[in-house]
């Protein structure tokens, strides 16, 4: 797949009169995530989403992130969320790249499931750095631990799209919080995970349902070291 970059991705059904979303920029892998991921399910059911199987050929290496999507999108997803009463809406994975300075490329494979209330974003990074360095690299970032793995608290801002009539509107959007935890418990610099959330209607994020998905989720993707 191509390397990630800011901008939606092709494909949006071109029937759509008016659509609203929000939607993040920025954080540890960067750019805006397509607008296609946050479409509502539109396949004339109401029944969950289903994770895809994704494309191409999985390596033994690292995780896909068919592996994340279907790691994600839980059946009690909604009720770690706060919102027993919802279900996933959109739910798939992406294999992407981020190219660092220099030229070097790094795995960055991500899975996002959006509900009526909540969209979250679970991502994998095969990076050499440290956790604990994010304290110095992210805004007002804070020390936390999870599951016995040293991670770092961080807000980042989300932008509100309005698609209609033809041309697309961008405005500023509310707060999504994100845990960026290590996959091991030494923090040796041997890859991490983030989990963020943020909410359709712009309020602030649940930290509580935050770390209740990031407890209950980090431990069943591969590559999680626990001990």
């Amino acid at each position: 797949m191509a390397d990630k970059m800011a901008g939606s991705r092709a494909g949006l059904n071109v029937g759509v009169q008016a659509f609203a979303a929000v939607v993040l920029v920025g954080g540890v892998t960067g750019g805006i995530w397509g607008v296609s991921r946050v479409l509502p399910n539109t396949n004339g059911t109401d029944r969950p989403a289903t994770c895809s199987e994704g494309r191409g050929t999985p390596s033994a290496k690292r995780v896909s992130g068919a592996q994340l999507c279907r790691a994600l999108n839980r059946s009690d997803l909604p009720a770690l969320l706060g919102t027993p009463q919802e279900h996933a809406r959109t739910a798939d994975g992406d294999d992407g790249w981020i190219t660092l300075d220099g030229g070097t490329k790094i795995a960055s494979p991500e899975a996002n499931v959006t509900l009526d209330t909540y969209s979250v974003k679970l991502s994998a990074s095969e990076d050499q750095f440290s956790v604990s360095q994010g304290l110095d690299l992210l805004p007002k970032a804070e020390p936390r631990q999870v599951l016995g793995h040293t991670a770092v608290l961080y807000s980042d801002r989300t932008v509100a799209l309005t698609l209609g009539s033809g041309k697309a509107e961008s405005g500023p959007g509310g707060i999504a919080r994100s845990l960026l935890v290590a996959r091991d418990a030494k923090d040796g610099g041997g890859g991490s995970f983030e989990v963020t959330v943020w909410r359709q209607d712009e309020g602030v994020p649940d930290d509580a349902a935050l770390f209740r998905v990031a407890e209950t989720v980090l431990p069943t993707i591969p590559g999680w070291k626990s001990g």
